[in-house]
């Protein structure tokens, strides 16, 4: 999601968090079925069939296909590709692609929203610790969705970790500038924006029943990225690779609780 200005942060009735989290596990089983049919030769057209298809057999809309004049099911961002990349007949994964999909779904006027990256066959040591370094950045901002802490409790957590991470792995990873996360609910986008990065003890206060999209991306290179032509696929702008993961969250008396479950 783009930065936009910050508002509250949304709350929910136990009863609507129910209803979230089975929109949630739709797109859950979706990302487990997508990252095992993700194998060199496979187009990330086909890919997109088989979300829509789980998506809609599962009784839910996709939220992403015509959302603003988007095109598909699925977000297929391949390598350099950070967001919102179009999935395509001619866009065929190989050994050593990092392919992020990011997917929503509609269930009875909830969304659910969630993205990971997905190692195509061996990848170099380098994109492998992007991506797992990413996925430990998401579940850093995650631990810090709880009542009584403020929004970017969650952005200094995620900066913090992605520095933390890779100096233990050797490398400089840095947070994409310009994206993060977002409230979610009866809509997908909705506000507060949630930077990836920044000073803690900012923005409103997360309150119990509280929900946020959580979506660190992270690159090999360049923190800066250009848009295509297409008004949709976004770049990193020096061609380096990137990652990105998310999860939909609730802030509960009990801690995080993760509305898009991908394990039953």
């Amino acid at each position: 999601m783009r930065r936009r200005t910050t508002s509250t942060v949304p709350t929910r009735t136990p009863a609507e968090l129910e209803a979230m989290e089975a929109a949630g596990r739709i797109v859950g089983r979706t990302l487990r079925a997508l990252q095992k049919a993700a194998v060199p030769g496979v187009s990330t057209f086909e890919l997109d069939e088989i979300a829509e298809t789980l998506i809609r057999e599962a009784g839910a809309t996709p939220s992403f296909k015509g959302y603003a004049g988007f095109p598909a099911s699925i977000c297929a961002s391949l390598n350099d590709v950070v967001v919102h990349g179009i999935p395509r007949k001619n866009t065929i994964l190989q050994e050593g692609d990092l392919l992020s999909i990011d997917c929503g779904a509609i269930l009875d006027g909830w969304h659910g929203d969630s993205a990971i990256s997905i190692e195509i066959g061996e990848v170099a040591p380098d994109v492998a610790a992007l991506n797992k370094a990413t996925e430990e950045v998401l579940f850093a901002g995650i631990s810090q969705m709880v009542p009584g802490n403020r929004l970017t409790d969650i952005s200094h957590a995620i900066q913090q970790a992605t520095r933390k991470v890779g100096k233990r792995a050797g490398y400089r990873f840095r947070v994409v500038k310009n994206f993060g996360g977002h409230g979610i609910g009866r809509e997908m986008h909705q506000d507060p924006f949630l930077p990836n990065e920044g000073r803690a003890g900012k923005g409103p206060r997360i309150a119990e029943g509280s929900v946020l999209a959580i979506e660190p991306m992270l690159s090999l290179g360049s923190p800066w990225t250009e848009e295509w032509d297409d008004g949709w696929t976004t770049v990193i702008e020096d061609g380096a690779y990137s990652a990105h993961w998310e999860h939909t969250v609730a802030a509960t008396s009990e801690g995080p609780r993760i509305l898009t479950p991908r394990s039953e």
